[in-house]
């Protein structure tokens, strides 16, 4: 298991099938830079799912085309 540390739970995704919640986290993996995530993670975030980080930058991105995209 990775080290980590959640600095900022931005919120919630949605339930998972196994009672686990998909998240929106700015989190910090082995000690490293600080990047945006999405994963599935346990009630106590004691275990996780695969994931995808995004960085400061790309999310700024991410934010413009979901914009343009007017969901």
């Amino acid at each position: 298991m990775k080290n980590y540390k959640i600095y900022r739970h931005i919120g919630d995704l949605s339930p998972a099938n196994n009672g686990w919640t998909k998240e929106l986290n700015f989190i910090s993996w082995d000690d490293r830079e600080p990047v945006y995530d999405i994963r599935t993670w346990n009630e106590e975030h004691t275990e996780y799912g695969k994931g995808v980080t995004v960085t400061a930058g790309q999310m700024t991105i991410l934010k413009e085309l979901l914009e343009k995209m007017k969901i």
